[in-house]
C-alpha cells in the first residue's frame, strides 16, 4: 500500500476519534524512554517471569523540555513508564511466563505473548484486571508486542493515545554474544483536515526519542556492529545507513523471524522495514567520524515530525526555549553515529580529478513552489542558464580515482548534496551540521557561495546524489541525479546502460490529504517511447526518489511481465543466490537503487508501467476528503 493510503488507512481515524468525544483524563505520571539495553523480568531455571502493567502517563519524546503527550505505555510492576516498553530478552529454550495488567479505563487487547506470536496471537484484559500469558521462546529471532484499547472508524486504525503501546521481544541463539542494538521505530500523530500540511501536530522516534534527542551510537573503527530494527508503524520505512554497506541477516512479521545463511546475505544501504515487521542488520564501520541512519521519506525527517510545528506552522512558543537542530532543521526517525579512529586515515595517492556541479533554483516551476536542479559543467545544459534538468545529468566516475567535486550553490536558500552509497570520508557526506568530526563539520553551503568536497569510490555500480537540506521541498522538486562508477579503463555507454530515475513533480504540501503530484521518470510525468534492439543485452539502472510512497514498475508484453536478471542492489552486486531471471515488476521505495540485466528476444513492443501501488483488496473506498492518487503511467518501449 502506498504511504498516502496507510496514513488514510491508520491516522485519519484520530479525526473521528477527536470530533467523535473526549478523551479519558490522564494521569500526570512521567514517562521515561528506553534504550533497550536492559532486559525486563527475573530469569531463573530456565523460565522468565514478568510482570507488565498498561497505565496512562506524559511523554516527551523531544527532550524534558518539550511538548508532553499523554499516551498510554507499559512498564514493570512498581516502575516507571517506558516508551518502548520494557524490552523481553530471553536466549532460546525459555519459558515466558507473563502477567500483564490493565490499569486503563478501557479493555486492551495485547498481541505478541500467545503461542503463535505476533499480530495472530492476543488476549483481551478488561480494565482493572490481568491476565497471564506464557509462551516457549523455541525460535531465536526478534519480535515485538503492542496492545490498543480501541479501534477507531473507519479504518479500524489505532488511536493517537494507543501508538505507544509497543516493546521489543528478542530470543538469543545459544551462547549468543550480546553486543547488538535493538531500534524499536514508533510515531505520534493527530490529522487534521484544517492544517495545510494535514497533521495537526505529530512526531516520529527512535526507542522513544526524535532527532535531534535520539541516542548518540558511539562505534570504534573497525567494530562488528549487529542492530535489529521494529517498526511499530503503520507505513513503510526504508531506512538508510550514510557511509557503509550492511547486510541483511534476518526479517521476520513478529511471529517468525528468517535467519538468512551468510551466502544469501545481500549488502545494502537502505532497506525497507514494513508495518510490524523487523530487520537484523550487521555492518563494519571502517572509516570514523559523524554518520547517520534514517529514514529515506523525506517527510519523515523534517518539520512535520516535529513537536516544535502546529497546524503546518512552527510554534513560536515551543521554539523559544527548544530549538531545532537549526544547521539541518532535520526532525523525527534519524540516528547520529560517531566513529572513533582507530590508526591514521587513509589519503588520496594521486591528484584528483576536479568536477564542478551547479544547483539552481526556478522560482513557480511546480505551481506555487520552486524547482531545483544540478547541472554539471560539461553537460549540454550547463551552456543554457536557464536550463533546469531533471534528474541532473548523470555524474560518471571511475573506481579507484579520487575526485573533487566543486558545489556552486546559484539557489536562493542553503543546500547540500549527499553522495547517496558512495563508501567515503565523513566530512563529503553531506549532511550540515553533523558530517565531519571534531572542529572539522561540513556546513551548508550558502547562497551564492561553494564548497569542494573529496572522495575516492571505492567500487562499481549504480549510485545517486541529491540534496541534503530542505530534503523535503529540494528532493521533491528535482534536486537529484545518477552516479555511475565504472571499473577503471572502462566507459559508460547509455545506448546500453539505460536509467530509470523516478521522482515527483514537486514537493507534498498536504501528505495526508493531497492533492499528490504526479510520479515522474526522469523527469517527465509522460515519457517518450524508447527503443530497444532485439538480441542485445541491456544494464536497466532504477532509482527512487520519490516522496509520495512506493513506486511500482513493471516491463510487460502483451499485460504480462517479461522475464529481466536481478544483479545489484543499491550498487553492491547481489549474492549469487538472488541472481536470477524473474518477473520485470518491482514495488521499491526511496533511496533504492536496482540493477537488472535485460534481453529483449523478439522485434515488436513493449509497456513500460509505473506509478503509485494499488491498494490491498477488500478496503473500503477513501472518504471524499482524500485527494486520488496520482495516475499510473506507460511508456512504449518499442524493440526493433
Amino acid at each position: 500500500m502506498r504511504k498516502r493510503e496507510k496514513l488514510a488507512s491508520f491516522l485519519t481515524p484520530v479525526v473521528a476519534a477527536c470530533v467523535i468525544g473526549a478523551v479519558a483524563p490522564r494521569a500526570p505520571e512521567a514517562i521515561v524512554t528506553n534504550d533497550n539495553r536492559r532486559a525486563a523480568g527475573t530469569l531463573a531455571n530456565g523460565v522468565l517471569t514478568l510482570r507488565l502493567e498498561a497505565r496512562e502517563g506524559m511523554w516527551r519524546p523531544e527532550g524534558a523540555r518539550s511538548r508532553a503527550l499523554p499516551v498510554a505505555a507499559w512498564a514493570e510492576e512498581g516502575k516507571a513508564l517506558s516508551v518502548p516498553g520494557p524490552l523481553v530478552r530471553v536466549p532460546v529454550g525459555t519459558k515466558v511466563h507473563a502477567s500483564l495488567r490493565n490499569s486503563l479505563a478501557a479493555p486492551l487487547t495485547v498481541f505478541g505473548f500467545g503461542k503463535t506470536r505476533g499480530m495472530t496471537d492476543s488476549v483481551v484484559i478488561p480494565p482493572g484486571a490481568a491476565r497471564t500469558v506464557q509462551f516457549d521462546a523455541t525460535a531465536a529471532g526478534t519480535f515485538y508486542y503492542m496492545a490498543r484499547r480501541r479501534l477507531v472508524p473507519p479504518f479500524n486504525g489505532r488511536a493517537e493515545d494507543d501508538m505507544e503501546l509497543v516493546g521489543a521481544i528478542v530470543v538469543d541463539p545459544p551462547g549468543a554474544r550480546l553486543t547488538d542494538r535493538v531500534f524499536v521505530l514508533s510515531w505520534w500523530f493527530i490529522i487534521d483536515p484544517k492544517s495545510p500540511t494535514g497533521i495537526q501536530r505529530g512526531t516520529m522516534t527512535i526507542n522513544g526519542l526524535a532527532w535531534p534527542h535520539t541516542e548518540r551510537i558511539d562505534v570504534t573503527q573497525g567494530d562488528s556492529v549487529r542492530w535489529r530494527v521494529i517498526n511499530m508503524t503503520e507505513i513503510d520505512h526504508p531506512m538508510h545507513l550514510h557511509g557503509f554497506y550492511f547486510r541483511v541477516t534476518s526479517k521476520g512479521d513478529g511471529a517468525r523471524d528468517t535467519l538468512y545463511a551468510r551466502d544469501d546475505e545481500r549488502l545494502g544501504v537502505t532497506e525497507i522495514v514494513h508495518p510490524f515487521t523487523t530487520m537484523s542488520l550487521a555492518w563494519v564501520p571502517d572509516r570514523a567520524g559523524n554518520w547517520i541512519y534514517h529514514c529515506h521519506f523525506a517527510d519523515h525527517i523534517s518539520a512535520i515530525s516535529s513537536l516544535d510545528h502546529d497546524m503546518g506552522k512552527p510554534d513560536e512558543q515551543m521554539m523559544k526555549h527548544h530549538g531545532a537542530d537549526v544547521p539541518h532543521e532535520m526532525f523525527g526517525l534519524v540516528l547520529g553515529l560517531r566513529v572513533a579512529p582507530k590508526g591514521p586515515a587513509a589519503k588520496p595517492a594521486e591528484s584528483p580529478r576536479t568536477i564542478r556541479m551547479t544547483v539552481r533554483q526556478k522560482e513557480r516551476m511546480f505551481g506555487a513552489n520552486s524547482g531545483y536542479a544540478m547541472v554539471i559543467d560539461g553537460a549540454p545544459e550547463a551552456k543554457d542558464p536557464d536550463a533546469m534538468p531533471q534528474p541532473g545529468a548523470p555524474l560518471v566516475l571511475e573506481r579507484g580515482r579520487p575526485v573533487a567535486i566543486t558545489v556552486v550553490n546559484r539557489a536562493k536558500e542553503p543546500a547540500s548534496i549527499h553522495w547517496h552509497g558512495i563508501e567515503l570520508e565523513s566530512y563529503p557526506d553531506g549532511v550540515p551540521g553533523w558530517s565531519g568530526s571534531g572542529s572539522q563539520i561540513l556546513a551548508s553551503i550558502p547562497p551564492g557561495d561553494s564548497i569542494t568536497v573529496r572522495y575516492t569510490p571505492p567500487r562499481a555500480g549504480t549510485f545517486m546524489y541529491h540534496s541534503h537540506f530542505n530534503e523535503s521541498a529540494q528532493i521533491t522538486s528535482g534536486l537529484y541525479g545518477p552516479i555511475i562508477v565504472v571499473e577503471p579503463g572502462e566507459a559508460y555507454n547509455p545506448d546500453r546502460d539505460r536509467l530509470f530515475f523516478f521522482g515527483t513533480a514537486g514537493s507534498i504540501t498536504n501528505v495526508v490529504f493531497g492533492p499528490f503530484p504526479n510520479y515522474v521518470m526522469n523527469g517527465s510525468d509522460q515519457p517518450r517511447p524508447m527503443e530497444l534492439r532485439a538480441g542485445q543485452t541491456y544494464r536497466f539502472r532504477l532509482f527512487n526518489l520519490a516522496e509520495g510512497g512506493p513506486v511500482v514498475v513493471s516491463l510487460a508484453n502483451g499485460g504480462m511481465p517479461v522475464m529481466w536478471r536481478s544483479i545489484a542492489k543499491d550498487g553492491a552486486a547481489l549474492p549469487l543466490s538472488q541472481v536470477k531471471a524473474r518477473p520485470a515488476s518491482l514495488l521499491f521505495e526511496p533511496g533504492e537503487i536496482y540493477d537488472f540485466e535485460f534481453k529483449p528476444e523478439k522485434v515488436g513492443d513493449l509497456m513500460l508501467n509505473f506509478g503509485p501501488a494499488p491498494l490491498p483488496p477488500g478496503l473500503p473506498p477513501l472518504p471524499p476528503i482524500f485527494s486520488p492518487p496520482p495516475p499510473q503511467r506507460s511508456v512504449t518501449i518499442r524493440v526493433r
